[in-house]
């Protein structure tokens, strides 16, 4: 039994106070059984004062049954965020939960998540990424971005961060979003039109999924798919399919390691459906990759100049190989169509609930633009259009909760977590805090308005697009398509509740989702 030596090591404490562990033998897969004593000043020479540092033994949360009973039995799955809510009034700000023989310590406290994230290396380890892996490792496929770990993450990161990871790299696409927003208005005057009030639009997040879908393509793909067609093109149709069908299967492959392989032989149909979902949308990027690559070709062996957006640079500069470039192409497609579909529904959900306030966004809108058409060189003007984007991902942000893997011993909240231990970081519990957020509940955009340039509103209470290097690569992709459609919705209508539609509750589903469809109306501002 192979043990770690005795070791002494500066750390923080949940106060940000510098301590200094002082000897603990451990063995590499368990954790200390007996509090560990802690100096917060010493030398070498000496420990002056030391303090009980807990252990994760001590530390409270709901037992192994009871959670299994919880998210299996109850369908916790799909209220993942409510728990989140209910195990931190119960439990504290940090706890721990076991899903069969995974450990879990769940942090629902703005100042330990800050704790956490800042004290990463370079190459943060995600959590729950197993499935992920051994279906490409199955299918002989190359991780990307959001699969990927270590250097090979490293590597792919500095290649797309120069592309589209800052406002001004993004700032390119305006035109080519500002089309597809065209698309998407004339589809809503198109939808209401076969209505009886000739305003009800039904079921939006289906309508925004499409357009979602239709824009990040027009980005990683240069080209347009026809998703906001009459009739949608088969391929598009297929990949819409296949999409559905990952996120429906979420729940083993996101939590694969609390249901053993061996249960698949008996239960095949999850697992089966995962892998097919990824065979579906591998193949898509795929077609359109090789596509594009054969146009690139064929323009170099004519001697014509190769011009081009994302897609092209990549295929040029061969700083990944095409496995690689399938990969990320493949992934950041996934992440970027339901989480930007999920939030312009709730944004939309929250306009039409809050006339007030929707006013006052349509009047900045109107101030600013004068009814031309925003480009991305516009949105810093527009502090309520990002705020309102903001608000609504704190109240439901896509997602509830995010994990990483400690990859050095910690003390969080004064206890001792050591090196390979799964976190849990609560967002929507963070965002909900009252002490962070006064009046939480609230819908509240203005609450992100700057009173002057030194003021920074910003905090780890809500960070729906991650922190630091492993922070979202495409999340200003997503937030030009958001303004720049929210923005033309409001100049050109008035958003209006739906008799049809009440209250809407969240669920988790993989994303944090409406619970039922959301339908409004969508009525022509004079």
């Amino acid at each position: 039994m192979a043990l770690r030596s005795a070791f002494r090591k500066s750390v923080l404490d949940g106060t940000g106070t510098r301590v200094v562990l002082q000897a603990c033998a451990l063995h590499s897969s368990t954790v200390p059984e007996e509090p560990i004593r802690v100096a917060t000043e010493a030398s070498d020479a000496e420990l002056k004062h030391t303090v009980p540092v807990k252990s994760l033994r001590e530390m409270p949360g709901p037992g192994a049954i009871g959670n299994l009973i919880e998210f299996f039995y109850r369908d916790g799955f799909s209220r993942i965020h409510e728990i989140q809510m209910e195990h931190s009034q119960k439990y504290g700000k940090i706890f721990k939960s076991r899903f069969g023989p995974q450990l879990v310590v769940s942090i629902a406290d703005r100042d330990l998540v800050a704790q956490v994230l800042r004290a990463e290396g370079v190459a943060p380890q995600r959590a729950n990424m197993e499935s992920w892996k051994e279906y490409r490792d199955m299918r002989g496929r190359a991780t990307g971005l959001i699969s990927a770990e270590a250097d090979d993450w490293l590597k792919m990161r500095s290649v797309l961060r120069q592309l589209i990871l800052r406002p001004r790299d993004v700032a390119v696409f305006s035109d080519d979003v500002s089309e597809v927003v065209e698309d998407l208005l004339v589809k809503v005057r198109k939808l209401r039109s076969q209505q009886p009030d000739g305003h009800t639009v039904h079921n939006i997040n289906d309508l925004f999924f499409k357009f979602a879908m239709e824009g990040v393509a027009s980005i990683l793909y240069e080209t347009r798919l026809g998703c906001l067609e009459e009739e949608i093109p088969k391929m598009s149709q297929e990949y819409i399919e296949a999409l559905h069908l990952m996120f429906s299967s979420f729940k083993t492959s996101m939590y694969a390691g609390a249901i053993p392989k061996w249960l698949r032989p008996i239960i095949p149909k999850p697992w089966k459906e995962f892998c097919h979902s990824w065979d579906g949308l591998f193949k898509f990027s795929q077609i359109h990759i090789d596509r594009k690559l054969a146009e690139i070709k064929q323009k170099t062996e004519k001697g014509e100049e190769v011009k081009g957006g994302l897609l092209t640079h990549m295929l040029v500069t061969k700083e990944m190989n095409l496995e690689e470039i399938y990969a990320n192409m493949t992934e950041m497609l996934l992440a970027g169509v339901d989480t930007t579909s999920f939030t312009l529904s709730w944004s939309t959900y929250l306009l039409a609930r809050h006339p007030i306030a929707q006013q006052r966004i349509y009047e900045e809108v109107s101030r600013v633009l004068g009814g031309r058409v925003p480009t991305a060189d516009d949105v810093p003007q527009l502090p309520l259009i990002r705020g309102l984007v903001k608000e609504t991902l704190r109240l439901y942000p896509v997602l509830p909760g995010n994990g990483r893997i400690t990859q050095e011993d910690l003390v969080v909240g004064g206890y001792f977590i050591p090196k390979g231990t799964q976190l849990a970081l609560c967002h929507y519990s963070t965002s909900m805090d009252e002490e962070t957020f006064p009046k939480a509940e609230e819908f509240r955009p203005d609450r992100w308005l700057r009173k002057d340039a030194s003021d920074r509103v910003e905090n780890f209470g809500s960070i729906p697009f991650g922190y630091g290097i492993r922070s979202c690569i495409g999340r200003r992709i997503a937030e030009l398509e958001m303004y720049l459609a929210l923005t033309q919705l409001l100049q050109k209508f008035y958003i209006e509740g739906s008799p049809l539609t009440g209250d809407v509750r969240a669920k988790t589903h993989g994303l944090l989702c409406p619970s039922a469809p959301i339908s409004v109306k969508f009525i022509d501002r004079l």
